[in-house]
């Protein structure tokens, strides 16, 4: 069994902390590629979370269609429009524009509000064989088809993050979904020490797994988070948490703690079901404040 995740526990392994002189630079930029015609909000989403969390400077590469409109609502953001497909995806031709940005970055998140399953797994590989020393977090439709590319994986030494749900997992792997949830702990374990990727398995009880055999397992939360672009919240959390400095098996045990005390705290206030994953990014500061 892997270690649980508490306040003990976070408090063992500390995040990096901003000095107090220090500007928005030094708290990291994260690039995320993100976002469709059809899910402009779930780019939003995990935008807030990387600013919420902390990270100093956020950059979007998104489809041409809607750079404006993530803009506008984002506008502590930078919006890179890129090349697009008739369906609204990016095009593989854009890796190199996003592999650059990648280059000036602290940390990558890509999935978010990504819909083009075929499309966005080609991107994927191909900004794996272009981005070079910088995390990178790999969310919903970014995560698909990554076992074809192991080979590009072992490049990334450890870096790589990936945050399914057991559907997502199970579609990863080709099984079944009940065979996932009868011991997700087993199968984080298996796929980070395969893919040699940091494990992120969402659940009532989510775990995380390292290529390097760390486990842990984290019930904080409650049903209230299962709720629609929560995913996006907690991608977003993890990607800022990298841009601060974090390595990446510490960005996600205290990215899932974050987001399941954001969950908590929303549900007194709130109530157990029917709060908003917009309203999760909010609670972060003040539980860092606690935190840290």
């Amino acid at each position: 069994m892997g270690e649980t995740v508490t306040r003990g526990a976070l408090a063992r392994m500390p995040i990096p902390q901003p000095s107090g002189e220090g500007g928005k630079e030094e708290r990291g930029r994260v690039l995320v590629v993100a976002g469709s015609r059809e899910l402009i909000g779930a780019a939003i989403l995990a935008g807030t979370s990387v600013l919420r969390v902390g990270a100093g400077k956020l950059q979007y590469n998104c489809p041409a269609s809607i750079a404006f409109h993530l803009g506008t609502a984002m506008p502590e953001a930078r919006a890179v429009g890129l090349p697009e497909t008739p369906s609204g995806a990016i095009t593989i031709e854009a890796a190199e524009t996003i592999a650059r940005n990648a280059g000036k970055c602290s940390a990558v998140l890509i999935g978010p509000g990504l819909l083009d399953e075929e499309a966005t797994g080609d991107l994927v590989a191909e900004l794996l064989s272009r981005i070079a020393d910088v995390p990178i977090v790999l969310d919903a439709a970014a995560m698909m088809g990554l076992r074809r590319h192991r080979d590009l994986l072992d490049r990334h030494a450890g870096r790589v993050v990936i945050t399914p749900h057991a559907g997502e997992m199970a579609g990863m792997l080709g099984r079944d979904k009940e065979e996932i949830e009868a011991d997700p702990e087993a199968v984080a374990r298996e796929v980070a020490a395969d893919l040699g990727v940091v494990v992120a398995l969402k659940g009532a009880c989510s775990y995380i797994a390292g290529p390097a055999g760390e486990a842990w397992s984290c019930a904080h939360g409650n049903v209230g988070l299962g709720t629609s672009g929560s995913g996006d919240t907690l991608a977003g959390l993890i990607a800022g948490l990298l841009g601060r400095g974090a390595d990446p098996v510490r960005a996600v045990v205290w990215g899932v703690y974050l987001h399941g005390e954001a969950g908590n705290r929303l549900a007194s206030s709130r109530g157990l079901l029917g709060y908003l994953a917009r309203e999760i990014p909010d609670e972060v500061p003040s539980i860092l404040a606690e935190l840290c």
